[in-house]
């Protein structure tokens, strides 16, 4: 909880000067504006409980009306560790990470801890430098998408002595602890709904291949239900950048040109899903009857679209709570770290796979 929650407004203070706007401000100055002693205020800014509440809320008005924040890292010199978690994702522009952090900023608000968010644009080597900065940082806990690093940031993360958890999949071994998916039985779950729907000339679609690992996963766990029923992927279309609606529509008609006679087209997101629904829509196509699509997130823009697009919630939100509660330690037994907590995607068929 912020420290000045509660303090409606300034209490009637001591006249005083507001210092130089040019030099940082310190406890002195809250001091000064407060009437207290420079070890009362560091008591209340610290929490302390030896402190009376008429004087609590004295200083924190002082310390609000001035603008003043703690320096932290100052105070966490003894502990070596300040109360930041460290949070590295593929993507700050995909859809799909915003509420995976709206739910760990949620699970940490009254933790006391903040969380500080770092993107690696799916890049090995970029995320093994966000995860040096971060610890360099001392934080008291991280949060990585994805089971998958280089060795150096492996090694980093192992011996950091801190809480790790890594989320989104479980399809591996953690450093630590894991909250995730297997996003090998997303991609069977899909296709074994397709099958059952009568599909068999079926197409996948991927944006940001070979570096998206879940993706990939989904991908080897779809084309193994395919190959158990005697199938293959009858055609496939990959893009190395990023995902938008227009890179769906331009990947669907190239496929489509390629191998017009699919039946069914798999993509790796909504994203591009949604964008290759609108073209199939565009060309007249019979969607669901002549060909169907899929796609993976559950992302809420499919609201929007004339057709609700086939897709897996991927539990989103759930995985960001859980992973923060293991790193503040208030999860249900109140253990930090060793953990491996698995959630269960959810196909939603919506209006683009035929009924049965």
């Amino acid at each position: 909880m912020p420290v000045f929650d509660g303090i409606q407004e300034a209490l009637a203070l001591p006249p005083y000067l507001p210092p130089d706007a040019h030099r940082p401000l310190t406890l002195r100055d809250v001091s000064e504006a407060s009437g207290v002693s420079e070890m009362t205020v560091s008591r209340v800014l610290r929490n302390r409980a030896d402190v009376s509440p008429a004087t609590r809320e004295k200083v924190l008005a002082a310390a609000k009306k001035l603008g003043y924040v703690p320096n932290k890292i100052a105070g966490a010199l003894a502990s070596q560790r300040v109360n930041l978690v460290g949070v590295v994702i593929p993507s700050l522009a995909n859809m799909v990470f915003p509420e995976v952090l709206a739910g760990i900023s949620d699970a940490l608000e009254e933790s006391g801890l903040q969380p500080v968010f770092g993107a690696t644009d799916y890049k090995a080597e970029r995320e093994e430098n966000v995860i040096y900065e971060m610890l360099s940082w001392r934080p008291s806990g991280m949060i990585v998408a994805g089971l998958e690093h280089t060795e150096a940031a492996q090694a980093m993360l192992a011996n950091s002595g801190i809480p790790i958890v890594e989320i989104m999949d479980i399809d591996g071994d953690p450093i630590d602890s894991m909250v995730g998916i297997s996003h090998r039985r997303a991609g069977r779950q899909m296709a074994e709904t397709i099958l059952a729907a009568g599909y068999r000339r079926i197409g996948f679609l991927g944006s940001k291949m070979p570096d998206d690992h879940r993706a990939r996963k989904r991908m080897e766990g779809f084309s193994e239900v395919l190959q158990e029923a005697g199938l293959e992927l009858a055609a496939t279309e990959h893009y190395a950048g990023g995902s938008s609606m227009a890179k769906g529509r331009e990947m669907t008609e190239a496929i489509l040109k390629r191998a017009p006679d699919l039946d069914f087209l798999y993509y790796s997101n909504d994203m591009i899903g949604a964008g290759g629904l609108l073209y199939c829509l565009d060309q007249g196509l019979d969607v669901p009857g002549t060909i169907g699509l899929a796609g993976f997130n559950g992302l809420e823009l499919l609201e929007g679209l004339r057709m609700r697009l086939a897709t897996t919630d991927a539990c989103r939100r759930e995985i960001g709570v859980k992973a923060a509660e293991i790193v503040a330690g208030i999860s249900d037994d109140g253990v930090i770290g060793g953990k491996r907590i698995e959630l269960s995607p959810r196909v939603e068929i919506g209006d683009t796979i035929r009924r049965v």
